[in-house]
């Protein structure tokens, strides 16, 4: 009898572990797969340059101008919600958060910068971002998802 208890509360704890566990390992290696795709694209050659300033200088004089952005959607895994969620106990930065947000910007600007070149430009000016938290169903105060909006001015016909 002693035994059998023992399993029904060892059987819930072992499975919540390996959720864990699973959770922590596919998230570390598609997080790495997603870095190494960002980095290898952001290092390719011909990029469109970005800059912050509000004004493009005045030898720039583009014969065009339009609006770009890149907007992305990232959803944060479960690991990294319960190791939130415990730091949120103690207080302090929220680390795994962070690289969310660091990714989710960089995708966001290089999905700017692609738009622009499509449309021809070399240069965009007065980039911004935007952001916003997504909540999941029924999280009461929990981050589901977030949303960050990379957009700028982009000169287009200008060497």
């Amino acid at each position: 009898m002693g035994a059998l208890i023992t399993l029904q509360f060892l059987l819930p704890l072992l499975l919540a572990l390996l959720l864990l566990a699973t959770g922590y390992f596919s998230g570390r290696y598609l997080e790495r797969k997603h870095y190494e795709r960002i980095i290898a694209e952001e290092t390719r050659p011909g990029q469109v340059m970005v800059f912050p300033s509000r004004l493009p200088p005045p030898s720039l004089s583009p014969p065009q101008s339009a609006l770009v952005m890149g907007s992305v959607v990232i959803s944060v895994d479960y690991f990294k919600r319960f190791i939130a969620t415990l730091r949120m106990l103690v207080g302090g930065r929220l680390n795994s958060y962070e690289s969310l947000l660091d990714r989710a910007r960089r995708e966001a600007l290089l999905r700017m910068r692609a738009e622009a070149q499509a449309m021809g430009a070399k240069q965009v000016f007065n980039v911004k971002y935007e952001t916003a938290v997504i909540a999941g169903r029924g999280a009461q105060g929990q981050v589901g998802s977030m949303e960050v909006l990379a957009y700028g001015t982009a000169l287009i016909g200008q060497d």
